[in-house]
């Protein structure tokens, strides 16, 4: 079992982050914020994926005055991603924005920031101070010849501390690069520096095929060590895509329930069934059932029901046939054309 760290709770809305609450999930849309009707849609498309916290951004004044209208319409805490200028930070809170996510590097002088801290312990606003490689400053990247885990650390520190002398706490941190150790060495270390809830993530992972790989292997090495109490997969394109693949990583730690789990094997010359296709048609349908369930799609019955005992239903290839069995039973043998069909016919049965 994972023991994670124990950091300081707070609160975005009604999701606690960190002081053990469940790893909570989040994403960031990509439509226009002033454009009400696409980024309400598209938030809803992100609750249903399961995403618990949605990210914003607000690039301008127009943006920030239309969190009040986008919030009305939706059932999910909101934050409000804020770059250069703290002015819309400051409307962003106005509008009843849930959080904030700001750049220190980019958001101006210690005055500034002063400014929204003030406007957010009025009212109860936790302030993510979100680091990038990108945007270190150039003091430290002197300091350290480059871009390196203690210049990130530093940068974050220097704004942690910022805060606290206003006597602001409510604070969670991100230190993001696309290099993947660079940013698990980062998080290690801030891990032991602070105990403030942290935020995960590799920024400009890339697209699906090769974001997911960088994501699932830096933010799963950084959770499976304990160390994270939320995060968001950046992934190009669709950010449902990055839901699926954010609960999809904490199901394989044992951090998550979610949906269905697909056990299938990767086929060897045994196999007489069309395996890939059965794998896909079930993966597509099971896309429908919320239920935590293990399915498994085998290639042959020499293993098939042994290595996927543990599963709920699964099917198990023969020769233009296949077994279906439950926890490692055989129930009936059935052609293959109607392997898929009678396997949902049993998954209907059990939920």
């Amino acid at each position: 079992m994972i023991k994670r760290k124990n950091t300081r709770s707070i609160s975005i809305g009604k999701i606690k982050i960190g002081g053990g609450a469940p790893i909570s999930v989040q994403s960031m849309t990509n439509t226009k914020t002033d454009d009400t009707t696409a980024t309400v849609e598209q938030i809803k498309q992100l609750l249903a994926a399961g995403c618990d916290i949605v990210r914003v951004a607000v690039p301008d004044m127009v943006a920030a005055e239309n969190i009040f209208n986008i919030k009305n319409a939706v059932d999910v805490p909101l934050i409000a991603d804020i770059h250069f200028d703290y002015r819309l930070a400051l409307k962003a809170i106005e509008q009843g924005i849930d959080a904030l996510r700001i750049n220190p590097g980019n958001i101006g002088d210690e005055d500034r920031v002063k400014k929204v801290v003030q406007a957010a312990k009025a009212k109860n606003i936790p302030i993510r101070i979100g680091v990038n490689a990108g945007s270190l400053d150039k003091q430290l990247l002197e300091k350290y010849n480059g871009i390196t885990a203690e210049a990130l650390v530093e940068s974050a520190m220097q704004h942690v501390h910022i805060l606290e002398r206003q006597d602001f706490n409510d604070i969670k941190i991100s230190l993001k690069a696309h290099d993947v150790p660079l940013t698990i060495d980062a998080y290690r270390l801030m891990s032991q520096t602070v105990d403030y809830p942290l935020h995960l993530g590799i920024t400009e992972a890339g697209t699906v095929n090769t974001g997911i790989i960088k994501s699932a292997v830096g933010i799963g090495a950084l959770l499976a060590e304990g160390i994270g109490d939320t995060f968001r997969i950046s992934l190009t394109g669709n950010p449902v895509n990055e839901v699926k693949v954010a609960n999809e990583i904490l199901k394989s730690l044992g951090l998550r329930e979610y949906g269905p789990t697909l056990v299938s094997c990767p086929t060897c010359g045994r196999c007489n069934i069309d395996l890939p296709q059965i794998a896909g048609q079930v993966e597509e349908k099971l896309q429908a059932i919320k239920k935590p369930i293990k399915v498994a799609v085998m290639g042959c019955i020499v293993n098939g029901p042994g290595e996927a005992r543990d599963a709920d239903l699964g099917i198990a290839g023969g020769k233009g046939e296949g077994l279906l069995f439950s926890k490692g039973q055989i129930i009936r043998k059935v052609p293959e054309n109607e392997l898929v069909q009678a396997l949902f016919a049993e998954i209907d049965k059990l939920i």
